[in-house]
This record gives C-alpha cells, sequence and structure tokens, in this order.
C-alpha cells in the first residue's frame, strides 16, 4: 500500500504542470481558490486568535472527525499554509514550486518509518486537498484505506460514483460528492477492489490523478 503513497509524494515535490484528472471527472482551467476566512479576533480587537489544533493528543494523527468536506479542523479549503499549520498543530515539511502559485504538499515530520501517511495539497497559495493512506485515518461517513469496495457502496450508497483507474487495470476511483458543498471524497482501489488510499479537497485538484507532478 504505502509505495503508491510514497511515490505520489516525492512526485508532489516538484510543481504541478501537466496533470491529467480522474477520467470522467470535470476539469475547468484553474482558478484562484476562494480566500481564506478572516481570522477570528482577541478580545481587544488587534489580533488574531490562534486556532486550535486538529491533531490527536500526540500529535502525530489527526484527530476524529478533523478531516471533512470542508478542511482540515479549523482550517478550511482555501486556507493559506499558516492556517493549515496552526491546525495541524506539529511539524510540517515540504519543498516549495518554482513557480509562484504552483502546486506543492506539506506532509508532518519527522517522517514515520511506514513512510507519509498523510499530505496536504496547495496550489494557488491555498490549502485544496488531503491525501491519505493510513488505514488507521478514517474519512468523512466512515469509509478507509484497506477496506474493499463493496465497504464503500454499503457506506456511501448511490452517492458513489465509480470511474476507472487510469493506471491500474481492473482498479478504481470511487468519487463521493459532498451532498451539500463542493467537496469531493475520493478513495483509489487497486484491481481487487481493495482500497489503496483515499483523498479529499476540492475540485479540480481533487481529482489530479498524480498528485503535484
Amino acid at each position: 500500500m504505502k509505495e503508491w503513497f510514497v511515490a505520489a509524494c516525492l512526485l508532489a515535490l516538484a510543481a504541478c504542470t501537466g496533470r491529467d484528472a480522474a477520467p470522467g471527472a470535470t476539469t475547468p482551467e484553474r482558478s484562484a481558490a476562494a480566500p481564506a476566512p478572516n481570522a477570528a479576533s482577541s478580545a481587544a480587537g488587534d489580533a488574531p486568535m490562534p486556532a486550535p489544533a486538529a491533531t490527536s493528543a500526540t500529535g502525530a494523527m489527526p484527530a476524529p472527525g478533523a478531516i471533512g468536506y470542508n478542511g482540515f479542523g479549523p482550517a478550511p479549503f482555501g486556507a493559506n499554509e499558516e492556517q493549515v499549520r496552526m491546525a495541524w498543530g506539529a511539524d510540517l515539511g515540504g519543498m516549495k514550486p518554482d513557480q509562484p502559485g504552483g502546486c506543492y504538499y506539506l506532509m508532518p515530520q519527522p517522517r514515520s518509518t511506514a513512510g507519509y501517511r498523510l499530505a496536504f495539497m496547495f496550489e494557488d497559495d491555498r490549502f485544496v486537498r488531503m491525501d491519505v493512506d493510513a488505514p488507521d485515518i478514517e474519512a468523512p461517513g466512515g469509509g478507509r484505506a484497506g477496506m474493499f469496495e463493496r465497504d464503500i457502496r454499503r457506506l456511501y450508497g448511490d452517492r458513489m460514483q465509480v470511474q476507472k483507474h487510469k493506471y491500474v487495470e481492473g482498479g478504481h476511483y470511487l468519487r463521493i460528492p459532498d451532498a451539500s458543498g463542493p467537496g469531493v471524497l475520493l478513495f483509489e482501489t487497486d484491481a481487487g477492489g481493495l482500497v489503496r488510499a483515499w483523498r479529499i479537497g476540492q475540485p479540480p485538484q481533487v481529482d489530479y490523478v498524480e498528485g503535484c507532478s
């Protein structure tokens, strides 16, 4: 399972150029991401209040329910890098793109022996997507890496859209749009129907099948 995610993260260190979206997904021209919301002010009204961290007590994993269709904890999709760092509450590292506004990932540091288990994608200097391959991190609605396609269908029902995998013969992308907003949850399966990884974010970035490469 890990080789898929590690490869994607290594490719993500380059700027986003020439990316493809998942087959059948809408791919509009890239536009500026939604502006980040105004930071909450302190009682004095002259300084922003720090956002609460959305990691677990150890800081190594996201807190249950922190990942959603709207973003990560107090950092919504469209937030800037500082807001995401505050939401994570621990060290994040990664290489910035060569070109301003290019695509890049930030990943928890230090890297664990299991590799990078989750990553935050940015484009146009805004948070647009999360990638996860750890089976102990739950997606909105209960899906996880390590489940089978039939399990995902049982959880999400008719909301699930099945698309052919671009590189894996017999593999699928299982796309579940948010019922009340623009967010999309997408599971990636192998030829045997096993979920290898999942991602969640905004179109068109959530449909980039090669991450930032």
